[in-house]
């Protein structure tokens, strides 16, 4: 939702809300302190206001977020999990977080799905021969060592494909629908679910194969993966997407008489393999048992390098915590960073978390997670009980100078903070713009060339106000109400 005036000092707007019950499991886990939510008389304190605002001002003067990307990006390169990218991401995160001197660093196992590509290829075969830019879908399958080739159906949505039913039978179903660019995810969101569902979708129809447009919005000759969700009982088939200028010059192709493809993948599930979730704490002065938890993912695709996606959010949330730590006074509670495992192809490293740390959930006072790559802050998402938004109001007027200055309700944190909504965690995102995030999300395209180090530097200084704040305030915000922990179904 749009903001509201902030009154010129926003230190002198208050909290609100109710006290929340703890479990005794979580309560003996604290030492019998329990998080009781904020009143009207908590305010954010001049005090807090004042250094969270000091802590803006030294990061839009400049940070290190840039350079700790671009190392991950260097050291590591393609992390999928399960892969020696991966172990390598782990072992940089340990020794950044030890090099930084963050406390109570280390590596907590995840049990995650190995999946692997090993070759692919494609091409249009009938009306006339061209080779295909593609690339397989996350989780995909491999065709026959062979290949698989058929008549093209092409469609526009899902809801196209279920009009035209068995049209699809023993056909390449391909999947033609553009993603729209815009500053929101939205466009994300609308177009994302062709790659999820269409493969199962297609093979209800008794489709042999799909192909997709790539969910961007680059015109660059870089297919863009990302994960395929397969349907228990339906027939897995293979699952690709073309580079957008490919899959253009196959809809106009298509236009001239019927279109034949043959593509080939060698690609497949490894069954179970082993990460880990990369932890380190800035300890609290006074409340060190209370938590604020800074996320961002450690793994990424295996095409690119994972700059932005999410080298970008790791460092971001490293180097607010620094910041965080170094502001006078310091900060009341833990700020906890967690280099997350496995966002990227089954989420392994956010279950295995919340299973980890299930009796001190109650403890969380807040969780924000950065994974919009690297464009400009725009607002401060959030979703927490309601009296939490006049200290959120207070907090946006110190953070209109990153850019993120508004506030927007109904946010869901992110990919890997969300699992803790069931516990009431209050979760909170810096939104950003992300008009050309898309062009490179998910691709071989995806390197340190693609930061912003201007904007990484607004984005720091945001997440580091926030959880300077989060961290501050005398009493945390309120939990998440009941009727709203239920993750809504997409």
């Amino acid at each position: 939702m749009p903001a509201a005036p902030v009154p010129p000092c926003g230190a002198a707007l208050l909290l609100g809300c109710r006290p929340m019950r703890i479990s005794a499991l979580a309560a003996a886990a604290l030492g019998g302190t329990a998080l009781l939510a904020a009143t009207p008389e908590r305010p954010l304190s001049p005090e807090t206001a004042r250094a969270a605002t000091e802590i803006v001002k030294k990061a839009l003067a400049g940070t290190g977020t840039a350079g700790i990307a671009t190392s991950l990006t260097d050291r590591a390169g393609p992390r999928l999990a399960g892969s020696p990218g991966d172990t390598a991401a782990v072992a940089w995160g340990l020794e950044t977080l030890r090099a930084l001197h963050f406390a109570d660093v280390r590596a907590e196992e995840a049990p995650v799905h190995v999946w692997k590509r090993r070759s692919e290829s494609g091409e249009v075969v009938l009306p006339w021969a061209q080779p295909l830019a593609l690339t397989a879908l996350g989780g995909s399958v491999a065709t026959p060592e062979s290949g698989l080739e058929a008549d093209v159906l092409e469609v526009s949505s899902l809801e196209d494909l279920d009009a035209r039913g068995e049209a699809a039978r023993g056909k390449i179903v391909f999947f033609d629908g553009a993603m729209r660019r815009g500053r929101q995810m939205s466009g994300y969101g609308e177009a994302v679910v062709v790659r999820t569902h269409g493969a199962s979708r297609a093979a209800r129809y008794g489709a042999l194969g799909v192909l997709i447009r790539s969910i961007g919005t680059d015109h660059d000759r870089f297919p863009h993966t990302g994960g395929v969700d397969y349907d228990d009982g339906t027939p897995k088939i293979p699952a690709a997407a073309l580079a957008v200028p490919d899959a253009e010059m196959l809809t106009r192709l298509g236009r001239l008489g019927p279109a034949r493809v043959r593509f080939r993948l060698d690609c497949g599930d490894e069954g179970m393999g082993k990460s880990a979730n990369v932890i380190g704490e800035i300890s609290g002065a006074g409340k060190p048992n209370e938590i604020v938890l800074l996320g961002a993912h450690l793994d990424s695709w295996d095409l690119g390098r994972g700059a932005i996606d999410d080298a970008a959010g790791c460092a971001a949330v490293i180097e607010a915590a620094r910041l965080a730590r170094e502001a006078s006074p310091p900060p009341a509670r833990t700020i906890r960073v967690v280099l997350f495992a496995n966002e990227e192809n089954g989420g392994g490293g956010a279950k295995a978390y919340a299973s980890e740390h299930a009796a001190e959930l109650p403890a969380h006072a807040a969780a924000l997670e950065a994974d919009s790559g690297s464009g400009a802050p725009l607002e401060l998402s959030w979703l927490a009980g309601p009296s939490a938004e006049p200290a959120l109001r207070a907090l946006a007027a110190i953070l209109e100078p990153t850019g993120a200055g508004s506030l927007h309700g109904g946010g869901d944190g992110g990919a890997d903070v969300g699992v803790l909504r069931a516990a009431g965690v209050p979760l909170f995102s810096i939104s950003q713009d992300v008009s050309h995030y898309f062009d490179v999300h998910h691709t071989a395209n995806d390197t340190a060339m693609q930061l912003e180090p201007a904007n990484l530097d607004r984005l720091t200084a945001a997440v580091a106000a926030f959880a300077y704040a989060a961290a501050s305030a005398p009493e945390p915000f309120e939990r998440i109400p009941e009727s709203l922990r239920v993750t809504p179904r997409r």
